[in-house]
């Protein structure tokens, strides 16, 4: 399993259109990748503009495609909501119990 590890930084009071933006748009994008399995955002507590969002996929190769061809897409409609680039950090997953949750939500 593969991590992208993306920070940013919201426009000022812009948190419920990311929010909103992320789940109608992002995901349903993430979702016809070949290889992806989650999104996870997180948000700074109270008012902070800071983000985190983790997406796992099922093999380096995956998040590589992603990177090179529909990111693009998700850069543009994220634009309206984030102040500057997101920085991309890529991991190799180490432990995770999520492959255990999705075989129990499965069966």
């Amino acid at each position: 399993m593969f991590a992208r590890h993306v920070s940013m930084h919201l426009k000022p009071n812009t948190r419920a259109e990311f929010t909103q933006t992320i789940e109608k748009e992002i995901i349903p994008l993430l979702q016809k990748q070949q290889g992806f399995q989650d999104e996870i955002t997180f948000h700074a507590p109270g008012a902070g503009t800071e983000v985190v969002a983790i997406s796992l996929w099922e093999q380096k190769e995956n998040a590589e495609a992603y990177h090179r061809g529909a990111y693009q897409e998700v850069l543009k409609t994220l634009a309206k909501v984030v102040d500057g680039t997101p920085e991309v950090r890529n991991f190799d997953v180490g432990t995770s119990t999520f492959r255990k949750i999705a075989a129990r939500v499965a069966a």
